[in-house]
């Protein structure tokens, strides 16, 4: 059980939580919902101790285990299975529970062939699997899972979807995936103007009935302040009159007594807009008879492939897991050498490539700021801080 009471939380000018709360009753699975920069993976560092309210109480329980999917890549064993089982309990009797770190990872799209390779060696995808093995493997009383879905195929999206539905302790999920939150989930909780709300049931219903109660509540400000605008009329027009001066200070003062509904102001959204560099040619990028194999006594991962990418062009590479999908787009950018045929950027191209685990390609020593600065040096502080995520 986990309590959220009066919470205040702000980044200088924006307020984020403003007197929020709710309760998480045990056996309760939420799905977490509100727009982009409005607070959700904040909640979850505050409770996680990460951050801390400007005032306000999260009271967990002493004992209170919570675990969270971390997309930070950190692996010390030299396997995958000895790394999955790093997260599992002591067992009191002294019974060998491997068996339970071996389920989910095979839930997760593990073969057991991959149970010995180094982590290390795993896709990005795959370590971000991992990650989402440990933490089911640890057997929490509260899960909070923040875009779990990331990098499952639909195999994988299924056990997962199984799994939660049948997790008899407490849940707080984050997805952009509105169907898989629906569908493992009791309860809604919302970020809305500042305030947090819980409802039974799924995302939908909740979405309904704040947006039936901002059209009450507009309709009802309207009404009352029609109703302010005529009384104001009349006592204006008859405030001179004798005969009419007990009706004036009657409704002198019941304006006085009646409260003044505001306008609901405009939500304000996380926006950005990409602004792509201009290229007055018609082809891109031209792939000719690309092949690679990271071994060259393997099979090619890819064998003669050609294509070429078109101005405006949008493509979508699909296929199973470890069939070279990452290892195409780092051909493409020029990551890795190809074992024969070519990849040739035209002259105009400016190409940006974000990759699955691209935390690796930050610097560390840079503040946020900064490393937005350091792709933008023709670009004022002033819009690199308007990009601000919370």
């Amino acid at each position: 059980m986990i309590q959220v009471n009066n919470l205040d939380k702000s980044y200088g000018q924006q307020i984020i939580f403003e007197k929020a709360g709710f309760t998480l009753n045990p056996g309760e699975r939420a799905g977490l919902v509100g727009r982009n920069g409005h607070g959700k993976t904040t909640l979850f560092k505050m409770i996680l101790g990460r951050e801390h309210p400007d005032s306000g109480q999260i009271s967990i329980s002493n004992g209170y285990q919570i675990g969270h999917l971390s997309q930070h890549i950190m692996f010390t064993e030299k396997t995958v299975l000895k790394e999955a089982c790093l997260s599992l309990r002591d067992s009191e009797d002294g019974i060998d529970e491997t068996y339970k770190a071996e389920t989910i990872l095979m839930g997760l799209g593990f073969t057991l062939d991959e149970f010995g390779l180094d982590p290390m060696e795993l896709s990005g995808g795959f370590q971000v699997r991992l990650n989402l093995a440990k933490v089911l493997v640890s057997d929490p009383n509260l899960l909070l899972l923040d875009e779990p879905t990331n990098y499952l195929d639909i195999l994988s999206l299924r056990w997962l979807t199984q799994f939660l539905r049948n997790w008899r302790k407490e849940l707080i999920i984050i997805t952009h995936d509105r169907d898989f939150m629906d569908g493992v989930t009791t309860h809604t909780i919302a970020i809305h103007r500042c305030k947090m709300r819980k409802e039974s049931g799924p995302t939908e219903k909740i979405y309904q009935q704040l947006l039936l109660e901002e059209e009450i509540h507009e309709k009802t400000r309207t009404n009352d302040d029609k109703k302010r605008r005529e009384t104001e009329e009349f006592i204006n027009r008859f405030r001179a009159k004798a005969t009419k001066a007990k009706a004036v200070q009657s409704r002198i003062k019941a304006l006085k007594r009646s409260g003044r509904l505001e306008k609901l102001a405009d939500i304000k959204n996380l926006d950005f807009a990409f602004r792509s560099a201009p290229f007055t040619g018609k082809v891109l990028m031209e792939i000719k008879d690309l092949s690679f194999s990271f071994q060259h006594d393997d099979a090619p991962l890819i064998k003669r492939l050609s294509f070429s990418v078109g101005k405006k062009d949008r493509i979508a590479i699909i296929g199973k897991n470890g069939k070279g999908k990452t290892t195409l787009l780092n051909l493409l950018a020029q990551e890795f050498k190809p074992e024969s045929g070519s990849v040739r950027h035209h002259d105009q191209l400016r190409m940006a490539y974000f990759g699955q685990t691209n935390i690796n390609r930050l610097s560390m020593n840079n503040t946020i700021e900064e490393e937005i600065m350091d792709v933008h040096p023709e670009g004022s502080r002033g819009p690199d801080r308007g990009h601000r995520l919370f």
